[in-house]
């Protein structure tokens, strides 16, 4: 037998396959483990200790901008529902949005998509503005074909909580400022009849979080996943793992 020939298999055998390591990486940047907490009062401000049991994930600009204002949040789950802590960068709240279920997207906004089940194009969808505005709709989508519905009997347990906080200026359009929070707590009850709520220990959910504003004059984008041409492109979610 030659051994010189046999010597390079036995190490193939020996030594692990070098890109693996980088593999799951770049898998593991899709998925964004969720811990689990007491409920508690939201303030907008982001401020109770909860808050501090989990990090920031930062949202990628989609534009080519200098200096673009950063955008980030947190997330965590409890017996009762979903709650997300935003924190946008600002310089000035461009929006004009005061009423409810508009098309607030056409001013600053941030938004939470939340697609249940993973092998079904049906996901929830939430946007709230720096003035405290929201749009609330469930989004079943047909390949690219797609509208959103408004939830029924969107009251009491079943309406999202929520709160605003601007830093530097006055909560009112025009205003510059310096920053503004947003927190939100999702109720289990407004998911009712979706699959996988509420989650357990193990559970996936697909999401992604996004941002727009206009500072500029034009639209800025922001996202956890990046997306390619509009925000509902549900193929490119990433994984939410409940701990």
């Amino acid at each position: 037998m030659n051994v010189n020939l046999l010597i390079p298999v036995l190490i193939s055998f020996i030594i692990p396959n070098i890109d693996m390591p980088q593999t799951n990486r770049v898998e593991n940047e899709n998925v964004l483990k969720v811990e689990k907490c007491l409920d508690f009062e939201i303030s907008g401000r982001g401020d109770h200790e909860n808050w501090d049991n989990t990090s920031w994930v930062t949202l990628d600009i989609l534009d080519e901008i200098e200096n673009a204002p950063s955008t980030r949040f947190k997330i965590l789950y409890s017996e009762t529902g979903i709650y997300v802590l935003a924190y946008c960068q600002d310089s000035l709240i461009t929006t004009n949005f005061t009423q409810d279920q508009g098309d607030i997207w056409e001013g600053d906004v941030f938004e939470a998509f939340f697609q249940t089940d993973p092998d079904n194009p049906l996901y929830f969808e939430y946007e709230i503005n720096a003035l405290n505005t929201e749009l609330v709709i469930l989004v079943p989508n047909n390949q690219g074909d797609f509208f959103g519905w408004a939830p029924w009997h969107y009251e009491g347990n079943r309406k999202v909580k929520k709160a605003v906080f601007v830093e530097g200026g006055t909560q009112q359009s025009g205003s510059k400022i310096t920053s503004w929070t947003a927190e939100m707590f999702f109720p289990y009850a407004l998911f009712k009849g979706l699959k996988n709520v509420p989650p357990q220990p193990g559970t996936v959910w697909k999401a992604n979080f996004y941002r727009m504003d206009y500072d500029t004059g034009k639209r800025m984008k922001w996202s956890w996943k990046p997306v390619e041409i509009n925000f509902h492109e549900y193929s490119r979610f990433g994984s939410l793992v409940f701990e």
